[in-house]
């Protein structure tokens, strides 16, 4: 899993927790152990404005 520095918004603990969880049988976490620390301690989730459902409705 590439952990690129980005966007406070991007790097969320629900994120990395998607990652980890994903993996099958091996994952390797590369990025900087500052980038992972924050996304560690961010707990904030915004609501994302994707216009999925309004995709699906039509």
């Amino acid at each position: 899993m590439v952990v690129p520095p980005s966007s406070p918004m991007l790097l969320t603990r629900n994120l990395l927790y998607t990652g980890i969880t994903r993996a099958k049988k091996l994952l390797i976490i590369i990025g900087s152990e500052k980038v992972i620390e924050f996304m560690i301690q961010n707990v904030d989730s915004k609501k994302r404005n994707t216009g999925l459902e309004f995709k699906m409705k039509q």
